[in-house]
């Protein structure tokens, strides 16, 4: 921000109010250079990055220009995407509440022309459209050039990147010569000056640069995570810092749908966009998100492209991106208006010389953090616990269950007992189990593991593939390592003298390696170290007993419930 105020721009009074009520209290650098020239009718060349405020530095001043009493579109802006569309006209109606009579419509693919083409004969007076939406109005003779007076290239250098140039070019090419144009961009590329060359007229260049291409405001740090355990990793920093609004990216639509698919089925509040997804569901997931009705969105790159939200606490590159201008449009997501924000990165294997080209193209340090374990989710966890109940307690002490409380006193229990019973009740309720990651056991050596990695990279692709496969069934899950870091695969051997048993619940029942310990020992009447090797998959566990108390266990344990499900237990047929 700066220390001119709004009012020295030469802004009317109704945009002042509206200014106002937005709660800015002074202009952004690209707003205070912009909006004077723009104002005196000068076409200019916005150089500045997303996040600067650049839609206000060009909708105030058109809005200041409109003449109400004309019934015909007088100010065109063109933007790259249709979520960029959408999020453009509503600026232009926040910012122009007060301006009795406006009329604004924005104008995309994907959506009926007919209704596009009924507001538009009702005139318009600003339009925002995607360029070949526009050209096709224009064609059918729905958008007439000669009344603009103003045209607006939002993102110009993205739209050219797209393929738009043609269409870009007949749109202002079927314009009167001497209407005024504005041309913002992130980057200045040949491309960029070619088109300010052959339809500005004298443009006088505004540039915001800063010394590196990303927001200060934001915190990064990657994590080296293999794929299979990337959910687990991402639960976890969910878990630990809780960020009010998230978006997740991946780099493709088959990565968004697992990963969305996992978050809910663990509890987490979260949606997704990609474009496989209709235009109209988009809208209403962007407004659910933008509402803060879910926590979590999971984007590729171009469905999240022009994503305008302030709230965005923190960024999550799940896939790190190919180009390095996506990761720098991405972590722009978050850390707006000045607010603080965290951008993390997921890499593994050659995903460190993505990261490294990055960190040379941002001229910034990424970061390497260690993993949370599953003890320091857990003491985060508790921690939020014991805040929530010690905030009720100075509320208000509700007396609708107190003689559930007086009922268990009577009975001998102690007040400590009760109140950490029903802690850990509530933790259960609010909680989950987290699963074990390669990196949790003691004897990881991540410096080892690089050196290991090197050699053999190919060969942890095609386990990563196995591993993905295994998550297709009971059986195929076999493959896999279970919950007990000490305890080998499928692949070790089992110890003397005993046997697998093969129980039907496992990781997605809630069922830990103590429920089934304690069950074993308590209900099935067996003798101490009976029971060796227990591996947890989700629908699941295979638990190793001494062969001699085989039988009988499963005898004790066949009216049995584990976590208050019936199960079947019995010998491993695959053992």
């Amino acid at each position: 921000m700066t220390d001119v105020p709004f009012s020295s721009l030469g802004l009317c009074d109704e945009l002042l109010e509206a200014i106002n009520d937005q709660g800015f209290e002074s202009p952004s650098p690209i707003q205070a250079l912009a909006i004077p020239p723009i104002l005196e009718g000068k076409d200019i060349v916005g150089l500045s990055e997303t996040g600067s405020g650049k839609t206000a530095a060009f909708t105030l001043p058109a809005l200041q220009m409109i003449d109400l009493d004309a019934d015909e579109a007088q100010v065109l802006i063109l933007s790259p995407t249709r979520e960029l569309c959408v999020q453009v006209c509503e600026e232009v109606h926040r910012l122009g509440k007060h301006v009795k009579g406006l009329r604004a419509v924005p104008v995309y693919g994907g959506t009926p022309i007919d209704r596009q083409i009924t507001q538009l004969k009702r005139g318009a007076h600003i339009i925002v459209g995607t360029p070949g939406r526009l050209l096709d109005h224009l064609r059918r003779k729905t958008l007439k050039p000669a009344t603009i007076k103003l045209a607006i290239l939002d993102e110009a250098d993205r739209m050219l990147d797209m393929g738009f140039r043609e269409d870009m070019e007949d749109l202002l090419g079927a314009m009167k010569s001497d209407h005024q144009t504005l041309f913002f961009s992130a980057t200045m590329n040949k491309q960029v000056q070619k088109l300010i060359q052959k339809f500005g007229n004298d443009p006088e260049e505004v540039s915001i640069k800063g010394q590196t291409k990303t927001v200060s405001t934001v915190t990064q740090s990657y994590y080296e995570v293999r794929n299979r355990s990337k959910v687990e990793v991402l639960t976890r920093l969910l878990d630990m810092d809780s960020p009010r609004l998230a978006v997740v990216f991946c780099n493709t639509k088959r990565s968004v749908d697992e990963c969305t698919d996992a978050l809910t089925a663990r509890g987490y509040a979260a949606d997704k966009l990609h474009g496989d997804i209709g235009q109209q569901a988009r809208e209403r997931t962007t407004k659910r998100f933008r509402e803060g009705k879910f926590d979590l969105l999971i984007a590729t790159d171009v469905a999240a492209r022009g994503l305008d939200i302030d709230d965005v606490e923190a960024v999550f590159n799940y896939d790190i991106p190919q180009d390095p201008e996506d990761y720098v449009h991405r972590i722009g997501r978050t850390g707006r208006a000045g607010r603080e924000g965290r951008a993390v990165s997921f890499v593994f294997g050659r995903d460190i010389y993505r990261l490294q080209s990055i960190e040379r193209y941002t001229k910034q340090k990424i970061t390497r953090a260690k993993i949370p374990t599953q003890e320091e989710v857990e003491g985060k966890r508790a921690d939020q616990l014991f805040e929530l109940v010690q905030a009720r307690l100075e509320k208000e002490v509700s007396r609708s269950y107190r003689h559930y409380i007086d009922r268990l006193l009577d009975q001998g229990h102690t007040a400590t007992d009760i109140a950490s019973s029903l802690f850990e009740l509530l933790r259960e309720s609010l909680g989950r189990e987290g699963e074990e990651i390669i990196e949790d056991r003691p004897d990881y050596n991540a410096n080892k593991d690089r050196g290991a990695r090197r050699s053999r990279e190919k060969g942890d692709d095609r386990d990563d593939r196995r591993s993905a496969r295994g998550d297709r069934g009971d059986r195929g899950d076999r493959g896999d390592r279970g919950d007990r870091g000490d305890r080998g695969g499928r692949g070790d051997k089992k110890e003397a003298g005993m046997t697998t048993l093969f129980v039907s619940l496992g990781k997605a029942a809630g069922v830990r390696p103590s429920d089934l310990l304690g069950m074993f020992y308590r209900e099935g009447k067996i003798p101490d170290n009976s029971v060796g090797r227990i591996q947890l998959f989700d629908r699941h566990s295979l638990v190793d007993v001494n062969e001699k108390v085989a039988s009988q266990l499963c005898d004790a344990l066949s009216d049995s419930k584990l976590r208050n499900q019936r199960f079947r237990i019995g010998a491993d047929r695959m053992g």
